[in-house]
């Protein structure tokens, strides 16, 4: 196993493996996963801030398995930020009711995660606080999944009805493709509401445009009922839920990433089903030195 150390923002860390194909489609190595993410970490780390990571792990590549990680492992250097947060349902792997999550704030954590092969980084809806403690959410996530033959084109037509949707109760979303098949929309939240309650929202809009949409658009999450439909996931605005960060790359054939779009772009994905496509990492780096982050609401 090769090693080497590294000097990030004066920690030291010591990477293995640069030379591991980790997407063997591609031909993509640890060393190019490595340096996607210290180059895409201006506009990924700020989508991270403050809150708990859920990480997914593919030590042998993409063509093998992977696990979740929710807790920091064994052996996390004593500078990476934690947070023991409280869990209701799931296991801790503590025997007691939290876990005990790393959070992200600067590029020497993000590269700590990526040298453990954790290529996608799964945050919750809401922020913690300096000492740890999870704070209501602060944004509404709205997964646009589509169920085959239904793919992009569709979750783009999909995405302008909850676009107007959202608008209707005073809310600007900004569109991410999943860099899987389909589409997140997010917007953030000016009034405090609990996780319960985005939740409930999320889920009124989504069972309203079933109702409008009923052979386009479903709310009801049973597989049977998604063929050529686009599944409105509510879901992901539940306290334990987790959603893949912006800018993440994601555990695919080849690596793609989440990533942010403008509404123009899904207007075209919207008028013709090769409009829009979901993007590989270099072409999400170019983006981002042409646009900077087109992350924000009303884009």
């Amino acid at each position: 196993m090769t090693e080497m150390h590294v000097e990030v923002e004066g920690r030291t860390l010591k990477i293995s493996n640069l030379d591991k194909v980790l997407y063997p489609q591609t031909g993509t190595t640890k060393g190019e996963v490595l340096h996607y993410y210290a180059q895409v970490a201006p506009v990924l780390l700020p989508h991270l801030q403050g809150r708990a990571v859920t990480r997914i792990r593919w030590p042998h590549g993409v063509q093998a398995g992977s696990f979740f990680e929710k807790n920091a492992p064994a052996g996390t250097p004593s500078w990476v930020r934690t947070a023991e947060v409280p869990t209701t349902g799931s296991r801790s792997g503590k025997g007691d009711d939290t876990i005990r999550f790393p959070v992200c704030d600067d590029l020497a954590t993000l590269t700590w995660l990526v040298n453990l092969a954790a290529l996608e980084l799964h945050v919750h809806q809401w922020q913690v606080t300096q000492a740890g403690r999870p704070r209501k959410p602060d944004r509404l996530v709205i997964d646009l999944d589509p169920g085959e033959p239904a793919g992009l084109h569709e979750c783009c037509r999909v995405a302008l009805l909850v676009r107007d949707a959202l608008g209707e109760r005073g809310l600007d979303c900004s569109p991410v493709t999943s860099g899987s098949k389909g589409l997140h929309l997010y917007a953030a939240l000016p009034r405090r509401l609990d996780s319960d309650g985005t939740t409930e929202l999320a889920r009124e809009v989504a069972e309203g445009l079933q109702e409008q949409h009923p052979k386009l658009v479903t709310a009801t999450m049973t597989k049977a009922k998604r063929p050529g439909k686009v599944f409105l996931d509510w879901s992901q605005n539940a306290g334990s839920k987790t959603t893949i960060s912006p800018y993440s790359l994601r555990g695919r054939e080849r690596p793609s990433v989440a990533t942010p779009i403008t509404w123009d772009e899904v207007e075209a994905g919207a008028d013709d089903p090769l409009g829009l496509d979901q993007f590989l990492f270099e072409e999400v780096l170019e983006r981002v030195a042409e646009h900077g982050d087109l992350f924000f609401p009303g884009h």
